[in-house]
């Protein structure tokens, strides 16, 4: 708090009116995250990439292409992230700057966040909770769109059709002048999921087709953006999206469980940008149902924020903020309401272009409770350059929190309600090397998360207690590369990634978790991906290694380590007059590998995909 009066003291208010304008758009969209997460991992995915996999989820992306582990139920079914040995609680979730966990569970579910529904998505790893806010233990994930002035009209129509009564339809519309850009996309994503598996919960483990596990998506998100002067922004984005699940039953199992889910999304940005300073506000409110077997669950969340940011110095840039949540439950066996307040300030020194240094704080309150101020350090430092190659150092550290959902404090039986926030400490070191157009970097990192929420049995009834302690540990590396062979362009990627994430305090001084590998968190993990472009065609092939899992707390049972292949032959578009269209024929699990996920969950063997696009 004293830093944020000093601010305002010494600075004063934004001036009412600016006579230039050096901050672009791009850089108030990005502004906090980019600006103020120095020493911290990030990848980002931009348009082009996310347009070789249009037609996954965000789950399906995150899996192939980063270190972040998804537990799979089954394809299509609940997907949740797993940043560095922690659980899907622990990471945020946001759109356009709204967060997507849901109120009551804590978590999103990724296989209902298709790829096409946005234009860019950035990872960040490590507690900040100082920067992010809620839930950003082991790290976030942004997902945005993209607001493009004089552009014109553009139109494209996809259609995909592969194995297992896959059929993915895909509409996409926008025109944009030099003062208003609309877009509007619609998209219905179907498969039958009728594969076969060996069902390994029966005598001899036959071979079995899948039944009961359908799934029907489709969505509409509209865009819209004015430019009310030079300086001045309104943009505004709907989300709209309907799943209807048959819940695919374990081996072994016959169940016939269904599930719908509903979202709506709403976000409206009023941006004034001048000399030296930005300002934002925002609004938006996300009303979820969903329906499983008959039973009705709703959440609302409603959003009020404004951020201020200011350059005091060429070396000095300082960030405030405020955020107002409300959200309420009314879930089969209880009704709530939660309300949040938090304050956040950031301060960048940037005395050289080779050193920068970023200081973040918040402070949220929620329920009559108050918690302490939340810190995060940051440092990046290129330290040596010269015309070909440079070396930077990146330091970080912070704490990250997570509040109890709602689930956890009003569940009937058993909720608590006085249930402390899960915290943690970060601290991450890593080294980036770029020599011309090879880029290299190594990250290593240790958490410990406290007062870990887990449900434990009291008599008849399940209630959740802050018991565990958890030390997470590990290293992360990556590289790509760019080359040219004659025509041929080549683009290759590599990541492999270390975790030991263990439990340091469990039940008793007795449980037998203590010291062991979490659940469902590989110790190993790698991906390898490579793209040889020629003329107007590409060939795209990766890989995934996954090591094995535990699958229980006391690790008496293992899941076998399995790699898995894609393989993509495409057209960037054959031009017809004035339309342009590209082509795609994708083979998934190439070598028809038999695995696992999530323990007696089956997954499909080698599938086709072949994807048209038409744009105009």
């Amino acid at each position: 708090m004293i830093l944020f009066v000093w601010v305002l003291s010494f600075f004063g208010q934004i001036p009412e009116k600016q006579d230039t304008v050096s901050l672009s758009e791009i850089e108030v969209n990005a502004a906090v995250l980019e600006r103020y997460s120095q020493g911290q991992k990030q990848i980002t995915w931009k348009k082009e990439d996310l347009a070789l996999v249009g037609s996954q989820s965000l789950g399906e992306l995150l899996s192939a292409q980063s270190p972040v582990f998804i537990r799979e139920y089954g394809p299509g079914m609940l997907a949740s992230p797993s940043f560095r040995g922690t659980s899907a609680g622990h990471t945020a979730i946001f759109w356009n700057g709204m967060p997507l966990n849901s109120p009551s569970l804590g978590q999103s579910d990724l296989s209902l966040l298709p790829v096409f529904a946005f234009e860019s998505a950035s990872l960040h790893f490590g507690s900040n909770g100082a920067l992010i806010g809620n839930e950003a233990i082991g790290g976030s994930l942004h997902l945005n769109s993209e607001n493009k002035f004089d552009q014109g009209s553009e139109f494209s129509f996809t259609q995909e059709i592969g194995s297992f009564g896959q059929s993915n339809t895909q509409l996409k519309g926008s025109f944009s002048s030099k003062k208003f850009y609309s877009q509007t996309k619609f998209y219905r994503h179907f498969t039958e999921n009728n594969f076969s598996f060996r069902n390994l919960a029966l005598p001899e483990t036959p071979i079995q087709k899948q039944h009961h596990a359908r799934v029907n998506q489709q969505g509409i998100v509209q865009d819209l953006a004015w430019k009310i002067t030079e300086n001045k922004k309104l943009k505004t984005a709907l989300w709209y999206h309907d799943a209807d699940r048959e819940i695919q039953p374990p081996m072994g199992s016959s169940t016939q469980d269904q599930q719908q889910d509903q979202s709506l999304r709403w976000v409206l940005d009023y941006e004034r940008y001048g000399d030296k300073s930005t300002i934002q506000l925002k609004t938006g409110f996300i009303a979820e149902n969903q329906i499983f077997n008959e039973s009705l669950n709703r959440t609302k969340q409603f959003i009020l924020g404004a951020e201020w940011d200011y350059q005091a110095h060429e070396h000095w840039f300082f960030h405030l903020g405020t955020r107002f949540t409300h959200q309420t439950g009314e879930l089969s066996t209880y009704q709530a309401l939660d309300q949040r307040a938090e304050l956040f300030q950031s301060v960048k020194f940037e005395p050289s272009e080779k050193l920068d240094i970023a200081l973040n704080l918040r402070q949220i309150a929620y329920s009559e409770r108050i918690q302490p101020w939340i810190p995060s350090l940051g440092l990046g430092w290129t330290f040596w350059e010269n015309r070909s190659q440079e070396l930077k150092l990146n330091l970080s550290g912070g704490k990250g929190f997570k509040v109890p959902t709602l689930n956890d404090r009003f569940w009937s039986p058993g909720g608590n309600p006085d249930l402390l926030p899960e915290n943690s400490w970060t601290s991450e070191a890593g080294l980036e090397w770029k020599s011309g157009t090879l880029e290299q970097s190594l990250t290593g990192y240790y958490m410990n998360v406290d007062n870990w929420i887990i449900w434990l049995p009291q008599g008849n009834v399940w209630s959740p207690e802050n018991i565990r302690k958890v030390r997470s540990e590990g290293i992360e590396y990556q590289g790509k590369v760019f080359f040219k062979t004659g025509e041929i362009t080549w683009t290759n990627l590599w990541q492999y990634s270390l975790n030991r994430a263990v439990s340091i305090r469990g039940i008793s001084e007795n449980d037998p978790s203590l010291g062991k590998q979490l659940p469902y968190t590989p110790q190993h993990q790698a991906n390898f991906s490579i793209k040889a472009h020629y003329r107007a065609f590409y060939l795209f092939a990766q890989n995934t290694f996954t090591g094995k899992r535990n699958v229980t707390a006391d690790n008496p049972r293992t899941l076998d380590a399995f790699s898995l292949s894609d393989l993509a032959l495409g057209c960037s578009g054959f031009q017809l007059g004035d339309l342009k269209i590209p082509v795609q024929f994708r083979i998934q699990n190439l070598f028809n590998t038999e695995y696992q996920v999530l323990y007696l969950r089956p997954m499909p063997g080698r599938s086709y995909h072949i994807n048209l696009s038409i744009q105009l």
